[in-house]
């Protein structure tokens, strides 16, 4: 339904780092710049995108959910993200609450959002 998100960063230097370092452990990579406007995807086009902090006063907290082929991709992108200075939410494991085979992480970036890598295939 979606057909890109994007966030405000108060670092965007900072945050191009952490999803520099995260998304590709998911299939993801930086695909556009417009200056200073970060585009992120699997090619050919961008489908999150960082942008520096231009509107509104202060800061609310945004759950972001990112798709992971298979759990072992949901791993790989908490210890990307942990390496790169992310607080560790919760550590990935199965979300029975959620369906069977919910398997996800959960981490911080540098903004505060709560930022997570989901997988719903079963292993």
């Amino acid at each position: 339904m979606l057909d890109h998100l994007s966030i405000q960063c108060s670092d965007l230097t900072a945050s191009a780092a952490f999803y520099d370092a995260v998304l590709p452990a998911i299939g993801g990579q930086r695909i556009m710049e417009f200056d200073p406007e970060i585009g992120y995807g699997v090619p050919p086009m961008p489908c999150f995108w960082l942008g520096p902090h231009r509107t509104g006063e202060g800061f609310r907290e945004s759950h972001i959910a990112f798709s992971a082929p298979n759990r072992a991709a949901v791993d790989a992108f908490v210890a990307a993200a942990v390496a790169a200075g992310a607080e560790l939410l919760h550590e990935p494991r199965l979300w029975p609450e959620y369906h069977t085979n919910y398997y996800g992480g959960f981490v911080r970036d540098p903004d505060g959002n709560n930022v997570e890598a989901a997988c719903h295939h079963p292993e």
